[in-house]
């Protein structure tokens, strides 16, 4: 895996969809300079919430009031994926939207959360596979995808570029 060193800022007011796709693939082509001809998958998450676009917090008090307003509260994880073929050139698109239900924790709960230091990297200031999961009452749409990479969604990229998933399956398995 290669961490992208792409700028995650955007400028003006868009669609968190569009900011999305727009940073994926902005970390797609930044990796595949050196890519040589290697398929490239990048992706980017944000928490819309009630219109507005959540990413990372960036600090424990950012995090504190991000979780306060998210208490009990639905919001919407949208997931953009850009694959690309750095051999042709060739890319493929995908896009989750998955509604993320938040239960109602205490102030003791969102401070010890908080102080645990997962939320404040993380899009949403949430996570659903480590300590935040106890927080999310329940999540309509791709799990995957809020984990950060939407395998199904992938699939269908790959397909689009002529490459089958399975194909892939046996590089990945030990004989």
């Amino acid at each position: 895996m290669i961490v992208s060193a792409a700028d995650e800022q955007w400028e003006g007011r868009r669609p968190t969809a569009a900011v999305v796709q727009l940073l994926a693939r902005r970390k797609a082509e930044a990796v595949a300079v050196a890519a040589g001809d290697a398929l490239v998958i990048a992706a980017d998450s944000l928490l819309d919430l009630g219109g507005e676009a959540l990413g990372k917090p960036g600090s424990a008090e950012v995090a504190r009031e991000r979780w306060i307003r998210l208490s009990g509260a639905r919001g919407t994880l949208c997931t953009g994926q850009y694959l690309l073929d750095a051999a042709t050139g060739r890319a493929a698109v995908h896009l989750s939207e998955t509604a993320v239900h938040f239960a109602s924790p205490s102030d003791e709960e969102i401070a010890a959360y908080v102080g645990s230091g997962e939320p404040i990297e993380v899009a949403g200031a949430f996570t659903i596979d480590g300590l935040g999961s106890a927080f999310v009452t329940r999540v309509e749409g791709d799990a995957s995808a809020v984990v950060g990479l939407s395998i199904a969604g992938l699939r269908l990229q790959l397909a689009e570029l002529g490459v089958g998933l399975t194909e892939l399956w046996r590089g990945a398995r030990r004989g």
